[in-house]
């Protein structure tokens, strides 16, 4: 019996932000001229989102006076330091986790005492006693739960939790295990306006989503699975701990060298996951040139990413809780039978691939 990801469950903090309303922000923190802020408002109208969510409320407010995590001054002095950035992400990750988490179990019936094993996702906030010991409290979960983190692996790590989980289901069959992930990416906003904080800025937002992994013939089961690193892209995308919180590269070339990654590796995809048996893909919508460059490397119809395309205009990217959000849909679409071939990126630059079956 295969190891299947049998549920999924979702949360994001507050109420939606509307993408104008956060590139309204940006121009005020990063103090743009006319010119730069016409710039802005473009980048932020192509970027595929509509909307996103935050636990900081200063993104829609309409002048720093309103500001409760900011400072109230025009030059946003003094700064936001990393300690401050991270008491918000242990005041508000366990309690965006938890309704991830009952909203996965809730939908098949099964009690937080038969859960066996957690495996907490994050690379937007670390803390010990960790998230995933504040979460079996909230959840009620046996002490005796084998729990796991996985942290600052970036917008793929989801996909190592699920690995993880497989290989636990494969030495206990009667396990059951969660998997969480929690992202808080809005606490890292930087305002030095150059390249890598400008598309940073323009993309990420907050979110949690958790999968319950069984052994069973039900859901998405697991096939197999492949890691590639693409060397080419090494300096394109990394993630660092700074004064004012986490840093993020992230090269305005991350669509092409994924293309020509994907286009090099599509032989040895071949020969590992059949790709002509594969009928669906639920691709980690990192950004819209993202999806359309991973698209056209294996030669296939736009309305291959209709879902990923729809996270992205609804949530953004939460990083890692993103291609949860894609195969919840997927889940739940009874248009979506057979074989799915899942891919992540992030750091290194690294591509996870994961073939599910529906």
């Amino acid at each position: 019996m295969n190891s299947s990801i049998v549920s999924i469950g979702l949360a994001n903090p507050g109420l939606p932000i509307p993408q104008a309303s956060i590139a309204s922000f940006m121009k005020f923190a990063h103090q743009l001229d006319e010119v730069e802020s016409r710039k802005l408002s473009f980048l932020y109208r192509k970027s595929g989102i509509e909307m996103r969510h935050s636990v900081l409320m200063d993104f829609e407010k309409e002048h720093p006076s309103e500001f409760t995590f900011f400072p109230t001054n025009k030059e946003l002095s003094p700064f936001p330091g990393t300690k401050s950035r991270m008491e918000v992400f242990t005041k508000t990750a366990p309690q965006l986790a938890f309704e991830a988490s009952k909203n996965c179990l809730d939908k098949v019936g099964l009690a937080s005492d038969e859960i066996t094993h957690l495996i907490l996702v994050s690379c937007t906030g670390m803390v010990a006693p960790g998230v995933e010991l504040e979460l079996m409290s909230l959840l009620n979960l046996p002490e005796t739960v084998e729990r796991y983190c996985i942290h600052f692996m970036g917008c793929y790590a989801a996909f190592t939790g699920i690995k993880l989980a497989d290989k636990i289901l494969k030495a206990e069959p009667e396990a059951n295990v969660l998997l969480v992930s929690v992202e808080l990416c809005t606490l890292h906003f930087q305002k030095e306006y150059v390249e890598d904080n400008i598309l940073a800025n323009s993309l990420f937002a907050d979110g949690a989503a958790a999968a319950l992994l069984t052994a069973s013939n039900s859901g998405l089961k697991i096939k197999s699975y492949l890691s590639q690193v693409i060397r080419e892209g090494e300096k394109d995308m990394a993630w660092g701990i700074g004064d004012f919180g986490f840093e993020m590269k992230l090269s305005k070339y991350i669509p092409s060298l994924l293309d020509e990654g994907i286009t090099k590796l599509i032989s040895l995809f071949e020969k590992k996951f059949s790709l002509s048996q594969i009928k669906h893909f639920a691709i980690h919508p990192g950004g819209r040139q993202i999806l359309s460059k991973v698209q056209e490397a294996f030669g296939l119809n736009p309305d291959v990413n209709k879902h990923a395309l729809e996270v992205l205009r609804r949530f953004g990217n939460m990083s890692s809780a993103t291609i949860l959000f894609v195969l919840e849909r997927m889940l739940h679409d009874s248009a979506v039978e057979g074989d799915i071939l899942s891919l992540g990126f992030g750091p290194g630059l690294t591509l996870e691939t994961l073939h599910l079956e529906k």
